[in-house]
């Protein structure tokens, strides 16, 4: 049986999985590889809120693990925006 894993390793894992949905490479044309594209990113940005969403819940975890937990949902919100939605050039 897999050993579970600790608040902590969740919100260091969470956190390479934000970096990796930022590397994933845009598309070059606004067609079904965008549709793909798309879904690449909330993939991996879902599977990083997976990790990290009961952690504010869990009664043994420690207050500054909790914070993390927090904060690494907001940088996902955050990231999401960014990489889905990019400022248009004035």
């Amino acid at each position: 049986m897999a050993k579970p894993m600790t608040p902590e390793n969740r919100v260091k894992k969470a956190r390479e999985l934000i970096a990796k949905a930022r590397k994933i490479p845009p598309p070059s044309s606004v067609g079904w590889e965008y549709f793909s594209y798309t879904a690449q990113v909330k993939d991996t940005l879902k599977q990083a809120f997976e990790l990290v969403k009961l952690i504010n819940h869990s009664p043994s975890a420690p207050e500054e693990i909790k914070a993390d937990a927090r904060a690494v949902i907001d940088e996902i919100a955050t990231a999401e925006k960014e990489i889905l939605k990019p400022s248009k050039p004035a």
